[in-house]
């Protein structure tokens, strides 16, 4: 982060703007703004120029910013999420891609970045983070500076995970809907998939209204 970063939000702070706001404005996920604030004397005592000088304090002494996302308790942790993710369909290695960038400081990394980390191949890597893209679990950014994609799992990851997958799913209801009139309506089959695609069709809906009037939730 940057000084100027750094005089971004404390001018946010002092218009009394929320953290998401800051982050908006920032182009930064609010996860960032929070603990840079909370670690700099709070939204009352936030002052840029002393947040610049600890962070320059920090770097000259070798050490993190923010307590590392390690050890054994962790690794735990990070296993039964990647073993529940498996369950419910995710391969293994997406998932272990996903759960590094949730536990990630600013939850962005590089392919390099995921590739060293994770003792796996470049090809590994760009097969994971492509299905976590095309599902909405990260987006992907261009560093014009070093050309190269970054990965980040930002405050709205979720939401689009829930209406891609929805989406996806309505479909398949459709399709259903579209086989009635081929097969005819008095069929059993007929009738079994129109149960199937008005069930799936209702529920997804719920699903997503629910999505978007809990997605303030996120920010």
């Amino acid at each position: 982060m940057t000084a100027q970063d750094r005089q971004r939000i404390s001018a946010g702070l002092s218009d009394g703007l929320s953290y998401a706001e800051i982050a908006r404005r920032l182009d930064r996920p609010t996860s960032t703004i929070s603990r840079e604030v909370a670690r700099n004397g709070g939204a009352s005592g936030y002052r840029p120029q002393l947040a610049q000088q600890a962070t320059a304090r920090r770097a000259r002494r070798g050490t993190p910013s923010a307590p590392p996302a390690s050890g054994p308790a962790v690794d735990a942790v990070a296993e039964g999420i990647v073993e529940a993710a498996v369950r419910s369909g995710m391969p293994r290695m997406t998932a272990r891609v996903h759960v590094d960038l949730l536990l990630s400081e600013e939850g962005r990394r590089t392919a390099a970045e995921l590739t060293r980390r994770l003792r796996v191949s470049p090809a590994s890597v760009s097969v994971a983070v492509n299905h976590l893209v095309e599902n909405g679990y990260v987006r992907r950014e261009r560093d014009p500076q070093r050309r190269r994609d970054v990965y980040v799992l930002d405050d709205d990851a979720w939401y689009r995970s829930i209406v891609i997958s929805s989406r996806q799913t309505l479909e398949t209801a459709r399709v259903a809907a579209d086989l009635l009139e081929t097969l005819g309506a008095d069929s059993p089959v007929a009738q079994r998939l129109g149960k199937a695609g008005a069930f799936l069709e209702r529920v997804i809906q719920d699903m997503l209204d629910s999505a978007e009037r809990w997605r303030g939730l996120l920010s």
